[in-house]
């Protein structure tokens, strides 16, 4: 069910021979330019000559990338696009997935990066993006004897660090560096894993269980389950509303992560709809494969949360997964259905094919009340609307703090899982869910007014729009997925957007502290009163 090939990084350069272990070279020209052939030869000899490689070099023009072959197909290098504009990250993560993803054959290989220190940890994560771990493809017929067994491929990841002049500091890599990248690693490959596994691999059982496997690998975490009828009796009317026609029932699973002299909470909401079938309201032929990716922001706070936690996270962290399936049947929400979500707050819902929203609803009030969480992120492939806002690289962003918008601005920058503000006007936009008979519909009356940012304000609406939390919700809907595979969004930009938080180097060298945390006047790092 898994792929055969492994990652693992490398701080400096091995001897290999192209000709049994090909390589890649990928980096910008002007980086490429600050190494010397005898520095890089150990890859190359003696299959390419300093002749051929320093004529490469000089031929590579990248519009917006370039390769050359050093050597058949076996050796190539390949050039990064010269420059970025100000909405997009420095280190090209995107352009290194697609070169590596083209270039790559999934036997033992290497592939070299040659970057500045700052761009390692993009770098490292964009390579892991071109992995995906999960096939269902069936052997192809051999005549080798069959006692023949296939042997996992190794991709090994090694860096040439580059500095912007001669004197600049230590440029080497620690082994607690390659650590960093490896978690990192394994957590957008198994973000990506759960998006790309169908419903009838991943219900919601069988996320339950990938979630017991992180607690079981991290040890020092606790997990916490509220399944089925038990969510109907503790009021969590959106999880059970949208998930009880399923065979599989839903569940609002909790894993904690509470160190000693903590002094913040963070809660970490993930949607898990294991499919979307749209309900009752229910989705066309056309629109509805590919549904089995509703769970990726679900995925994506499981990969982050075994990532940081791994790097010595040092503050409360709850990683609150709210899953369900959206199916049809006799149980099945209608369309004029009223719920009472676990703010107390009623829906009138006139769309069962918005549920994501409803799921969230009770998964950040649950964070709010019972965790105490001074910082509420919610992260969802919640809209459509999303795709057209800002398309298929930039994650959404909405919050009611200014400074956490820009901060989480400035780590999809630095992370490659890029973001971009959208409007946030409760005034101007939460009208649209006015409903004559509850408290608010589930579904705005006019799909043109700024969807993504009204889809967001429901999910706030139930803190409250004058909660004392800071609270950060992010839309992914278009960068979860890359043509049929998922992308493992959101793992890097978790990291490294709470990496302050950690005891690890690279991320704290790469997040900024908010702040209001370091002075501790900002009501985003107080524990909020209880409703």
């Amino acid at each position: 069910m898994t792929s055969s090939t492994s990652l693992s990084f490398s701080a400096s350069l091995s001897k290999s021979d192209p000709l049994n272990s090909p390589v890649l070279i990928i980096g910008q020209v002007k980086n490429l330019q600050k190494v010397k052939f005898r520095d890089i030869s150990c890859k190359l000899e003696p299959r390419v000559t300093e002749e051929v490689y320093l004529s490469a070099l000089v031929a590579l023009h990248p519009s917006p990338t370039d390769s050359i072959p050093l050597y058949l197909n076996l050796a190539t290098i390949a050039a990064l696009p010269s420059k970025s504009s100000r909405h997009n990250s420095a280190s090209s993560p995107h352009s290194i997935t697609k070169i590596v993803k083209s270039a790559t054959f999934g036997v033992n290989e290497y592939i070299v990066i040659v970057c500045e220190k700052s761009d390692v940890f993009a770098s490292a994560c964009a390579v892991a993006r071109a992995f995906p771990l999960y096939s269902r493809k069936t052997s192809k017929p051999s005549s080798v004897d069959s006692a023949t067994q296939t042997v996992p491929a190794t991709v090994t990841v090694e860096f040439i660090i580059v500095g912007e002049s001669e004197n600049e500091g230590d440029l080497s890599l620690t082994s607690s560096d390659l650590q960093t990248l490896e978690a990192a690693a394994k957590g957008i490959r198994l973000t990506a894993k759960i998006v790309d596994i169908p419903c009838n691999e991943m219900n919601v059982d069988d996320f339950l269980m990938e979630i017991k496997a992180i607690k079981n690998e991290l040890g020092s975490v606790s997990l916490t389950i509220i399944r089925g009828e038990e969510l109907k009796e503790q009021g969590f009317g959106g999880i059970y509303g949208v998930g009880k026609a399923a065979s599989v029932p839903p569940a609002l699973a909790v894993l904690s992560h509470t160190p000693p002299r903590a002094t913040e909470t963070v809660a970490w909401v993930g949607k898990g709809i294991v499919y979307d079938t749209g309900g009752l309201s229910i989705k066309g032929k056309t629109t509805m494969p590919g549904m089995k990716r509703d769970c990726a922001g679900a995925a994506a706070v499981l990969g982050a949360f075994y990532t940081v936690v791994k790097l010595g996270y040092r503050q409360n962290l709850h990683a609150v997964f709210c899953l369900a399936e959206n199916s049809v049947g006799p149980k099945a929400t209608r369309p004029d259905d009223i719920h009472t979500l676990y703010s107390g707050r009623t829906v009138e819902i006139n769309n069962t094919d918005a549920e994501g929203r409803l799921v969230l609803a009770d998964g950040v009030v649950f964070a709010y009340r019972n965790l105490e969480a001074s910082i509420i992120l919610d992260i969802a492939t919640l809209t459509g609307a999303q795709g057209v806002a800002t398309g298929k690289y930039h994650g959404a962003i909405l919050s009611n703090s200014a400074e956490w918008e820009n901060l989480a601005f400035k780590a999809g920058l630095t992370s490659g899982d890029l973001l971009f503000p959208i409007p946030y006007c409760p005034e101007l936009h939460f009208p649209e869910y006015a409903s004559a008979v509850a408290d608010m519909k589930n579904s705005v009356a006019d799909r043109s007014n700024a969807q993504p940012s009204c889809a967001g304000l429901f999910i706030q609406s139930h803190l409250g729009f004058d909660t004392p939390c800071a609270w950060i919700h992010v839309d992914m809907a278009g960068p979860a997925y890359c043509g049929e595979r998922g992308t493992g969004y959101g793992v890097a930009l978790l990291a490294t957007l709470f990496g302050h938080n950690t005891s690890d180097k690279i991320l704290q060298s790469l997040s900024e502290t908010p702040k209001s945390c370091s002075n501790n006047e900002d009501r985003s790092c107080k524990r909020p009163k209880r409703f």
